[in-house]
């Protein structure tokens, strides 16, 4: 082993990682493309049916497979009505305005959060302990809590169209919230936020505590003001961190399905993991196969544009 160069050494000790991340990882990736070359009949007992090439994925892009699915892929285009009229029943599209709103607002919450908690004051270790607790809470316990909290006859936050409550009044929801696609995708958006916001904030504190504070120091000593502090100090420092929460959350969010599941189902708001599901249990393994190969590809895409983008500027 003294022979070896630096980067053969460390070669070397990434090899047993390298080997996890190909079975756990690789495998089941080559595997799932494999699977989705082939048509969604069965022959025989456990033999997939024959060999149909990327003709999955040409259906699926095209629409041709649509009719085979619980939701369309893709939304659909017309002239004669507006597109977000059917925009909601996309699981590509609900996927996409679920994770562009759920990042945005978990990563805006989670700094401030994350401000909040860098500060000294009496009492910062309960407000960390609040803040984490809903972090804390299984997929399935929250989903069931916020499903509740909306079912009409039973929430407290929903009422009837003699008895609306401040939410209809205000006109954010209707009184059956859960069973239309674009009220529930905000309320499950709103509940990815209240749990996942923690998670945003104890990363971007994690890289807020790891700054040199006699900067800081020093830029008082120059009469800075908390803005010019935050402005030429914190925010350039931590910006590492924060594009780093957000590759994860978006990574995470690409993938939604539990809070979906069961707080309004897959039939109201249909996303990519939902269809590979629904299709996988159908079964429609070739088609579940291209959607879960699609949706790794977009989330490969998404990571690729972080490493151009940010890794060559040194991020």
């Amino acid at each position: 082993m003294e022979s070896l160069s630096e980067t053969q050494f460390a070669y070397l000790l990434l090899t047993p990682a390298l080997v996890l991340l190909g079975v756990i990882a690789v495998y089941p990736l080559v595997s799932t493309f494999s699977m989705s070359l082939f048509a969604d009949r069965l022959t025989g007992t456990a033999r997939l049916g024959e060999f149909v090439g990327l003709q999955n994925y040409v259906d699926l892009f095209t629409g041709a497979r649509n009719y085979a699915l619980p939701s369309q892929f893709l939304p659909t285009f017309s002239s004669e009505f507006p597109f977000v009229t059917n925009i909601y029943s996309s699981a590509l599209a609900v996927t996409l305005i679920f994770t562009v709103f759920s990042v945005l607002f978990e990563t805006l919450i989670g700094f401030g959060q994350a401000l909040i908690l860098d500060q000294d004051f009496r009492g910062r270790r309960w407000v960390r302990v609040a803040i984490i607790i809903p972090w804390a809470v299984p997929i399935v316990i929250q989903g069931m809590i916020w499903y509740l909290m909306f079912q009409p006859n039973i929430g407290f936050l929903v009422g009837t169209s003699e008895n609306p409550a401040l939410l209809n009044q205000l006109g954010l929801i209707g009184t059956t919230p859960l069973r239309n696609t674009a009220d529930a995708l905000f309320l499950i958006i709103v509940a990815d936020v209240w749990k996942t916001s923690a998670f945003m904030a104890l990363l971007i504190l994690a890289g807020m505590q790891s700054i040199d504070r006699s900067l800081y120091d020093v830029a008082k000593v120059a009469g800075a003001s908390r803005w010019q502090q935050f402005k030429l100090i914190t925010f350039p420092l931590i910006l590492p961190t924060v594009l780093v929460a957000m590759l994860f959350r978006t990574i995470d969010a690409m993938r939604v399905y539990g809070i979906i599941q069961t707080m309004a189902g897959c039939q109201t708001v249909p996303s990519l993991s939902c269809l590979v599901v629904t299709t996988f249990n159908t079964p429609l393994y070739g088609t579940s196969a291209t959607v879960a190969f699609v949706t790794a590809g977009i989330i490969a895409v998404v990571v690729s544009v972080y490493i151009v983008n940010f890794a060559s500027e040194g991020l």
